[in-house]
Order: C-alpha cells, then sequence, then structure tokens
C-alpha cells in the first residue's frame, strides 16, 4: 500500500499547494489591505510543503502520521475556501476586510500548529533510524566523539538507509553539536529554535531606560514576577528580547533563558512540553492538570540548580490561573511575563510610548530614508511621526509603507489624517494587531468593549472626567446602575491597557464614593480604535455617532441630509475654536445621551436638541481657557427625560437669562463654572429649575460663596457635594431641612468657618466630609443627634479645637483623620462600635501639576 506521505507530497499535494498559491497571489493583488497576513500564509506552506516532502523520504517501515498528513489536506481544501471568500469581498467593506484578514490569522496559525507538529514528526522518524546507536550509548558523558566517528556513522546509516539523506543530515548536525557542547564541558542541551529568545529587530530604539527599570525591579530579590504591559504594537516583546539578550542578565542566568509565547488560548500542558523539550528532552505526556503541575516542579527543581529565567509571551487577560503555576519560592528563579493586561496580584511594569526623537529615529529607519530624506521635507517626515501617537508599530509599518513612495503619496497620507481620516483606515497591521484587544473583550464581557467604545465621544489629548463616564453608563447600561459598579468597569478598561486612571485628589483615595477628582486618559491611538469601530456602519445605523468638526466642515453626509433620521443612542461632537456655531439640522430620536465638546467662548446649544424626546444625559464641556456663554439653552424644556446633565466651564449666568423648569432633572453637576452671581442675586433658584434634584456636585467652581437661599427646599436631595470651593462662607442655615440627605461632602472649602446649626437635624445623613476644611473651628452642639451618621472624614481641620459634648451619643462611626482627630475623640472613647482611622501621610504628591484650571 502506498504511503499517504508519499503520495500527498506527489502530484496530487503539489496541485493542493500550487492552487492555495495562485489564490493567495490574486487576493494580494486585488486587496493590499491583505497583502501581509497573506505573505505569511504563504510563507508557513512553503515550510509545510518542505516537511511533508522530507517525511515522504523516510523509510517507509516508520510509523507515519497519517492522521497528520490527512488533516493537512482539509487544512489546505480550507485554505482554498477562505482564499475565494476573499477575492468576493468589494474594496470599501471595510468590515469584510478585516472580517475575513483576521480569519486568514486564525487559519495561518492553524497552519503553524500543524507545521510544528509535522516537524516533530519528522525529527522523531529520523531519530528512529538511529534506534541501535542510542541503545549502545549509556550516557553522553561516556561518548567519545570525533570527526572520523561521526563520519562512519553516517556511511554505515547511509549504506543501510539509503533513502534517509534527512535523517542523516540531522544525526549529523546532532552530533556536531554535542561534540561542541563536550568541548566547552557543559551537560546542558541547545534549546531548539522555537524556544529560544528571539532575535531583536534590526534597530530598537528608547528601551534603554524601560530595560534598566525592568532589570532593577526583576532582578530585585523580593520580586519573583513581573508582569510587563502596555497596548499592543508599544514593544513589549522587543523589550523582553532585550531583556533576555541584556549582558547583566546573560551573565547572571546563562543557558537557563526560556522565551515562550502563551498567546490567546494557552495550554499549560504545551508549555510544560515545550520546557522538557527545550532541554533535548522528550515531552511528557500528562493525565492531568496535576500530573503536568509535578513535572514542572521536577523540572524547575532540576534546572533552578542555577539562576533560571522564564519568560511567558502575550498572556491574554484571564490568564491568572496560568500564572499562578508558575509560582515557586525558589532563589534566583524569575518570571517575565508581558501581556495587554494587567495582573493585579503580581508586580507590573507599565511600559511607555516613545518620545519624539526616538520616534522620528525609527521612522528613518523603517521609511529606510537614509540620504533620501533630503527628497522629502522635515516638516512632512515630522507630522507622519506625529500622526503615529509614540507607537512602535504604526512607527513602523507607516514607514515602510511610505518606503520609496514619492512625496506626493506622503501628502496624500497627511491629508486624509487632517480629514479625520485615520492611520488605521490605511495601514491594516496596526488595526489587526490593536484590533485583538477587543477581539478578546468580546470573549470575555462585553460590557468592557462598549464602555471602552464610549471613550472616543472625548476629544484628543484630554482627560476624560470619571464623573462624565458614571453618568452617561449609568442612564446606559442597566447593570451599571451605580457609581461604584461603573469605576469597577473602568478598572477593567484600565487593567487591559485601554486606558489609564488618573486620581488627582490629594489624599490617597478611600472607597468613599468621591470621583470628581478622578480621570482617565488614553492613547490617541487607541481612541482612534473606539472610533473606527464606531464607522463600521453607515451612520444612520450607528450605536454611536462621533462627529469631529473642523472649522465648518461638516461631514458630507450630514451637509447633504443623506441620513434625516439617525438612530444612535449617543452622540458626541467636537469643535474646534474656529466652529462658527452655525448647525445643520439632524433628527436622533432614539438618542439617550449627548456629548458637546468646543473650545469658543460663546456656544449655542444645536436647535435640534429640541427634537431629541429621549434625551437622559447631557455634558457640556468647553475646553477653552474661560468660562463660556451657553445659549440657546431654553430648548432643553422639551426634554422631558433629560436625568443627568453635567457642566464644565460655563458660566451659569447665561442660562439663568432665560428661566426654565426641567422637572425630570435629577443630578446637576458643575464643574470650574462661574456661579457665583447667579446664586447669590437670586437668577437661579434650584427648587424652581430643578424641583427633583436628587444629587448635586459643585466641585471648583471658584467664585461661589453662598448656595441659593431655596437650597433646603430641594425636598428630594440625597446628595450635596460641594468641593474645592475655597471662597464657599457658609452653608444655608435651614439645611436641616433636608429630610432626605444621606451625603454632605464639603472637602476643601477652606473658608467656610461652621456648620449650620441646624445640621443635627439630618436624621438620615450617613456620610459627612469636611476634610481640609481649615477654617472650621466648632461642630453645632447637636452634632450628637445625627443618629444615621456612620462616617465622618475629618482629616486636616486644624482649627478645630474641641468636639461637642453630644458626639458622645453617636455609634458606630468611622472617624477618618489624623494624629490631631485622634487626640479630640480620645477623652470619648471607647464609643460602642466607633473607631478612628488615622490616615498616615500618602499625600499624593504629583496632584497639584496634573491639575490644570
Amino acid at each position: 500500500m502506498a504511503n499517504p506521505a508519499d503520495v500527498f507530497a506527489g502530484a496530487a499535494g503539489g496541485l493542493l499547494f500550487n492552487g492555495l498559491y495562485d489564490g493567495i497571489k490574486e487576493v494580494a493583488t486585488k486587496h493590499a489591505m491583505f497583502k501581509d497576513v497573506l505573505e505569511s500564509v504563504k510563507t508557513t506552506l512553503e515550510s509545510l510543503k518542505k516537511v511533508v516532502e522530507d517525511i515522504a523520504q523516510l523509510n517507509e517501515d516508520l510509523d507515519r502520521p497519517k492522521e497528520e498528513i490527512d488533516s493537512l489536506k482539509t487544512r489546505l481544501e480550507e485554505g482554498k475556501e477562505l482564499v475565494a471568500k476573499c477575492l468576493k469581498v468589494r474594496k470599501w467593506r471595510v468590515d469584510e476586510k478585516y472580517k475575513y484578514s483576521k480569519k486568514l490569522l486564525g487559519y495561518d496559525d492553524r497552519l503553524k500548529k500543524q507545521l510544528e507538529r509535522l516537524e516533530v514528526y519528522a525529527i522523531r522518524d529520523g531519530m528512529e533510524t538511529l534506534t541501535t546507536v542510542k541503545r549502545t550509548e549509556k550516557t553522553v558523558s561516556q561518548i567519545e566523539w570525533s570527526s572520523s566517528s561521526i563520519k562512519e556513522r553516517v556511511e554505515q546509516i547511509e549504506t543501510n538507509t539509503a533513502n534517509l539523506p534527512m535523517a542523516v543530515s540531522r544525526v549529523e548536525a546532532m552530533c556536531l553539536n554535542i561534540q561542541a557542547e563536550m568541548k566547552q564541558t557543559q551537560k546542558e542541551a541547545k534549546p531548539e529554535a522555537w524556544y529560544a529568545v528571539p532575535e531583536l529587530p534590526t534597530l530598537t530604539v528608547g528601551l534603554d531606560g524601560p530595560l534598566n527599570e525592568l532589570k532593577m525591579k526583576l532582578l530585585n530579590n523580593g520580586v519573583s514576577m513581573v508582569v510587563l504591559t502596555a497596548p499592543g504594537g508599544c514593544g513589549k516583546t522587543t523589550l523582553a528580547t532585550k531583556f533576555c539578550q541584556d549582558k547583566q542578565v546573560q551573565e547572571k542566568f546563562k543557558n537557563n533563558i526560556f522565551f515562550i509565547t502563551v498567546s490567546e488560548t494557552p495550554d499549560f500542558y504545551l508549555i510544560v512540553q515545550r520546557l522538557y523539550r527545550s532541554k533535548g528532552n522528550p515531552a511528557p505526556t500528562f493525565k492531568d492538570d496535576e500530573n503536568a503541575l509535578k513535572l514542572l516542579r521536577k523540572f524547575l527543581k532540576e534546572e533552578g540548580q542555577n539562576p533560571l529565567l522564564l519568560v511567558l509571551d502575550d498572556v491574554w487577560s484571564g490568564s491568572d490561573s496560568l500564572l499562578e503555576k508558575f509560582e515557586f519560592k525558589m532563589q534566583d528563579y524569575k518570571v517575565l511575563v508581558t501581556s495587554r493586561s494587567e495582573f493585579r496580584r503580581f508586580d507590573s511594569y507599565a511600559l511607555q510610548s516613545l518620545d519624539f526623537d526616538n520616534a522620528m529615529k525609527l521612522f528613518h529607519h523603517a521609511a529606510s530614508l537614509g540620504e533620501k530624506s533630503l527628497d522629502i521635507p522635515p516638516d512632512i517626515s515630522r507630522k507622519v511621526v506625529e500622526g503615529c501617537k509614540g507607537f512602535p508599530l504604526a512607527i513602523t509599518v507607516a514607514g515602510k509603507s511610505l518606503c520609496g513612495q514619492p512625496i506626493e503619496i506622503w501628502q496624500e497620507r497627511l491629508i486624509k489624517w487632517s480629514k479625520h481620516s485615520s492611520i488605521l483606515d490605511s495601514e491594516t497591521e496596526l488595526l489587526l494587531c490593536l484590533k485583538t484587544s477587543l477581539d478578546v473583550l468580546n470573549k470575555e464581557r462585553s460590557m468592557v468593549k462598549e464602555c471602552f467604545l464610549d471613550l472616543g465621544s472625548f476629544p484628543e489629548d484630554q482627560r476624560i472626567p470619571v464623573a462624565a463616564l458614571i453618568d452617561i453608563w449609568t442612564e446606559s447600561y442597566s447593570s451599571l446602575d451605580q457609581d461604584i459598579l461603573c469605576v469597577a468597569n473602568l478598572h477593567q478598561i484600565t487593567n487591559r491597557s485601554l486606558a489609564n486612571l488618573v486620581v488627582t485628589r490629594k489624599d490617597k483615595p478611600q472607597g468613599d464614593g468621591y470621583y470628581s477628582e478622578h480621570f482617565v486618559t488614553q492613547h490617541d491611538l487607541l481612541r482612534e480604535l473606539a472610533i473606527y469601530e464606531t464607522r463600521q456602519e453607515d451612520p444612520g445605523h450607528r450605536e454611536r455617532l462621533i462627529i469631529n468638526i473642523s472649522e465648518d466642515n461638516f461631514p458630507k453626509w450630514w451637509s447633504e441630509q443623506k441620513y434625516p433620521r439617525m438612530k444612535a443612542r449617543l452622540l458626541s461632537i467636537s469643535t474646534d475654536g474656529s466652529f462658527s456655531t452655525k448647525w445643520h439640522d439632524m433628527e436622533l430620536p432614539e438618542s439617550e445621551v449627548l456629548v458637546l465638546n468646543f473650545h469658543t467662548k460663546n456656544y449655542p446649544l444645536p436647535q435640534f436638541v429640541e427634537k431629541m424626546v429621549k434625551l437622559k444625559v447631557l455634558v457640556v464641556t468647553n475646553y477653552g481657557i474661560v468660562p463660556s456663554e451657553l445659549t440657546n439653552f431654553e430648548i432643553l424644556c422639551t426634554s422631558s427625560k433629560l436625568k443627568r446633565m453635567r457642566l464644565e466651564r460655563i458660566s451659569i449666568p447665561s442660562i439663568a437669562k432665560h428661566p426654565m423648569q426641567l422637572n425630570s432633572l435629577q443630578k446637576i453637576s458643575l464643574f470650574m463654572c462661574n456661579i457665583g452671581q447667579a446664586f447669590s442675586n437670586g437668577s437661579i433658584q434650584f427648587s424652581n429649575a430643578w424641583p427633583n434634584l436628587v444629587e448635586v456636585n459643585i466641585d471648583y467652581c471658584n467664585d461661589l460663596v453662598a448656595l441659593p437661599a431655596d437650597t433646603s427646599d430641594l425636598i428630594h436631595l440625597k446628595k450635596l457635594s460641594i468641593t474645592n470651593c475655597h471662597k464657599l462662607l457658609a452653608l444655608p442655615e435651614d439645611i436641616g431641612k433636608l429630610a432626605k440627605l444621606e451625603l454632605l461632602r464639603l472637602r476643601s472649602c477652606t473658608d467656610l468657618a461652621k456648620l449650620p446649626g441646624s445640621t443635627g437635624n439630618l436624621k438620615k445623613l450617613k456620610s459627612l466630609d469636611i476634610s481640609y476644611c481649615f477654617s472650621i473651628k466648632e461642630l453645632p452642639e447637636d452634632f450628637g443627634e445625627l443618629s444615621c451618621l456612620r462616617e465622618l472624614n475629618m482629616r486636616d481641620c486644624s482649627r478645630l479645637q474641641e468636639l461637642p459634648l453630644s458626639v458622645s451619643n453617636l455609634e458606630y462611626l468611622k472617624v477618618i483623620g489624623d494624629d490631631d482627630t485622634q487626640s479630640l475623640w480620645q477623652p470619648f472613647l471607647p464609643i460602642e462600635g466607633t473607631h478612628i482611622v488615622v490616615a498616615k501621610e500618602n499625600i499624593n504628591l504629583n496632584w497639584l501639576p496634573k491639575f490644570q484650571f
């Protein structure tokens, strides 16, 4: 019977391979987007074809991997079908192009795994011809290798098995390796190529500083595992490779460095097998995880007698249990993990983007400019590099795509980017790399992805207030109906390196629900990725409609009224300082969230807001230097469902010119607004304008002296938060009328001299924060009547010298303060269930420079 490998290596197999080659060539010619991934598929196919031909040359008496050969036939047929489908993709269907690019990547991965298995079979078959030789060689130390003996053995094998040229070459190479190792008196075997440390790129830039920091962190005696994190394309694997090839690391770990790529579907069995094979040992088999773990311990115990470094590259989120299996208390045993996600149980190091100088060096190298740089004006190169946002992968792929191109192609690229096109539209490799971060979210938590996409609603290079995100998410997603759940979801995003959380408050967060000084920052390319995702459908059918307007250049579909009625749930419009504030009409009857970002001194609300009948959340942010005059505000009177409104850097008197009533409004947030005049002269009356308020947040409003006189008439109010309003002198004397008030936060109101005498009437008050209120000298005599009070933050109330006797009535109270606070409370302790938490010196020294007024 003919051997399956021999048959497949013949005409039939050749036709399958050649047919797939032809299809690949045709697709690459038609769709440039598929070019890079198809090139990878073609390379893998060529390696597969050679291995199949090698296997066919081996002795037919040996056991053949028939199932693998049959599986390969099926795999090639699968490839032909996939390539045929790629040919049918139309040029303008970007979503289809991405879909099939991802399918091609998956197909290439499956081919590579099959290649690895077949290579193992080929090596095994060659080794089986040496069975007799191996039986007579008990240990390597007993072998006396010489060139003549090697030649004799090779000649003998050639005589007996004339059709084993590949096996002979493998035996000869193996013998030469062993001979070289014997001369160096090393017992360790040379690692197989696919488990060795990868080669570094021709040029690496900007990694010397991170390398030194990573060495200091991981080589520390108290640290055994460090997770190197960054978004895709930032150079994590390159830094890990550079770490392994560093002279100090090489001297410490020598040949005990293992580099294993884990990827999306971690296979613990396979990793352990690879470790054994990397030392020339046969791959063990396992019954279960426990058995595999025992063999891993055995391997580490044997090899860990000398310093050992293990690199687990490209570990995906959700792999916590995998990393735990590699935790062992051993001297000089180190594990370096690279991942786009944080694993909070382990130490981490975040790799930052390249600075401009290093980015330019990398770009010049990738674009092969050299002397040709004289043909490209420096300002064009600079703008291209700036568009890559410091991402090494973006810089590399942009440089390669522009290499050798005429200057008009460079200029065309910049023109497209200036029209709010994205580098992701032109660089497929970069898009595919970044998209994998979202693909894993599809499998894990779709809510995390949805919230990530919402981040694209805010302008480039601006910090996103967490308080604004809470407003949007609470009303958009039923599963995020509490502030804490929204912030927990935000941590899921930051853990995956899709954004960063910046806290500007002076002290360490206490879990007190205060998020007005929490902000999100995001790399511009990740923002572009979020926006790119939203653009995969026609504007009329998008879940999110994110519009950036430069000067008065409206999107063509909008100015031409191509979509009279839009289905977007969220609408975000960003305009620059040159916008003339003349709006085109639009109908968005389904929109629940409106985000307006602008830079002009005068800004009218778009008239089409009047027709947004389902609007629940309005976020208006002025990114200019001075508060803006907001006009046309009265059109909100028709918004019968508006529940949350956040205004930043807005002049409230401009709103007060047109009195209105929003009966549905439950939460108002005023951040860095001019409100003092409107509040003091009575032009804004809370109970008239917003009678059903449940929550009021006023932050960094520097002209606030007093609240509106009718504040105490807000009978539904549960939360009143006033922070960093340094000119606030007093609260309404009748504040005790707020019968439903549960939280009163007066943080950093430094001129506030006292609390009203009626404070003790707040029978439902659970939390009171007067931290950093330096001017408060005393608390009301009936303070102890706050029977529901459970948390009191009075840190740095330095002028408060004594407490009223009534505080002894308080029970089960957590008091947060400092040493002075503890001294104040000491005469009254013990009080049942009451304890003092002394906040040590945990001041965030970076808080002031980060905040821009």
